[in-house]
């Protein structure tokens, strides 16, 4: 088993689709620590408003077999990949960090974990102390010098309740 963090996203239904992800990773993975839920303009086009959060659980798949699960998972829920990176979608599940590896494929870490505030933010709010395999500095730190000014607001979502990662 590894530890395994996500980035969670939607602007299509955002409350209906995180509460999806979010029970259907607790009925594949059991316990899923989350950050708080953050409200955040889209980024690279017009469009709604997004909630992000991120998530943190044991896996038992290896990074590549996680994020074809991942890929699964948003296909379910509707998400059709192919159209535009930057684009309204239902979800966007990414996996952000898998323990300690560094890979190309899948890319690990995922590099908006360290620049993105809507992916760091929720990251450093659920794992402050654990350290960037890469760069050597612990999320906080990362987040505190994050050059990202976008406004995120946190919201509240009943099926997200925050709770910390180890």
């Amino acid at each position: 088993m590894a530890r395994a963090y996500l980035s969670l996203g939607s602007n299509i239904e955002p409350e209906r689709n995180l509460c999806l992800a979010i029970e259907a990773l607790r009925e594949r993975f059991g316990a899923v620590a989350l950050s708080p839920v953050y409200r955040s303009a889209a980024v690279g086009f017009d469009g709604a408003d997004f909630l992000n959060a991120a998530a943190a659980l044991d896996s038992d798949l290896a990074p590549a077999a996680l994020a074809g699960w991942l890929r699964e998972q948003e296909a379910r829920q509707g998400r059709r990949r192919g159209e535009a990176r930057y684009a309204s979608r239902p979800i966007d599940l990414d996996l952000l960090l898998y323990g300690d590896q560094v890979s190309e494929v899948p890319p690990l870490p995922r590099p908006e974990l360290a620049t993105d505030a809507f992916v760091l933010r929720p990251m450093a709010d659920l794992a402050p102390t654990l350290r960037h395999p890469l760069l050597g500095l612990d999320l906080a730190t990362l987040w505190a010098r994050c050059a990202d000014s976008t406004t995120l607001t946190c919201v509240a979502l009943d099926c997200a309740r925050t709770t910390a990662a180890r």
